[in-house]
């Protein structure tokens, strides 16, 4: 197998959250849906003639709130973006507090988890990441392959 591949490893965890979006797309946000409900970001991979280049649109995000981690062939993105309380009462300048509150409220925080199965020929030991205007790039590292030899059988 030559391709990165989305993995999805089936745990009771994934089935609700699949319940969850199947019941947004019908009634909006539904009752079940944690008020820090995982939105994935946009994935982009491509296959170059040394690499495999991963490209993950993470608008708002800096490099402090983003993770990268290989475990296993396994490649995964976490993040976490922290989230103000729907009421927010913290001290003013005048040292005393005032209460905060959302109006309208349509952001929300971004907390997801992605994994890939990588390929057997990436390169676990060459991964590079760089990350710029909310977009995270990845390049994995193709492994050199064995190249196929003849060889001479010789007579006695």
């Amino acid at each position: 197998m030559k391709a990165v591949t989305l993995y999805r490893p089936v745990t009771i965890e994934k089935a609700l959250n699949d319940f969850d979006r199947y019941m947004e797309s019908f009634f909006g946000e539904s009752p079940l849906t944690p008020a820090s409900y995982s939105r994935e970001p946009a994935v982009d991979i491509r296959e170059t003639g040394d690499a495999y280049v991963l490209e993950a649109e993470l608008p708002g995000y800096d490099e402090k709130n983003i993770e990268v981690h290989v475990d296993g062939g396994v490649l995964t993105i976490e993040t976490k973006k922290e989230e103000k309380a729907e009421r927010d009462v913290s001290p003013s300048k005048d040292g005393k507090e005032s209460e905060e509150r959302y109006l309208i409220r349509e952001r929300r925080s971004a907390i997801f988890s992605r994994s890939f199965k990588l390929p057997e020929n990436a390169d676990l030991d060459a991964i590079a990441a760089n990350f710029k205007n909310g977009l995270l790039s990845l390049e994995i590292k193709k492994m050199a392959e064995a190249k196929k030899r003849v060889i001479q059988i010789q007579g006695k």
